[in-house]
């Protein structure tokens, strides 16, 4: 079966990746994919009132960029709607953490 695909406007054929995941335990809250995406894909919610799996698990990535934002903020970006994404990814172009997932739909 094939993949979906897509035509540019200048007529080059392009393959969307789909939004599949998002690992919360990486996402620092900075709302970057929530502002670069066109649909209604992402919430920005409270971490203390979300039930993330491996709540013990130790996130070692070190943040070393100097954007501004902590590594210990209390908001996380959660999917609400995945089947309205676009596939555009741009949303993994922006994210510092690279914490979400994509795929192509056949």
């Amino acid at each position: 079966m094939a993949s979906i695909t897509g035509v540019t406007r200048g007529g080059k054929t392009w393959t969307p990746e789909f939004i599949v995941a998002l690992d919360e335990r990486k996402c620092i809250g900075c709302g970057r994919c929530y502002k670069v995406c066109p649909r209604n894909v992402f919430e920005l919610v409270d971490r203390d009132d979300e039930d993330f799996e491996d709540n013990d698990v130790e996130d070692d990535y070190d943040d070393d960029m100097d954007d501004g934002f902590s590594d210990d903020t209390s908001m996380v970006m959660k999917l609400i709607d995945t089947m309205d994404c676009i596939g555009c990814m741009a949303c993994s172009k922006v994210c510092p953490k690279k914490c979400l997932s994509h795929e192509t739909v056949e």
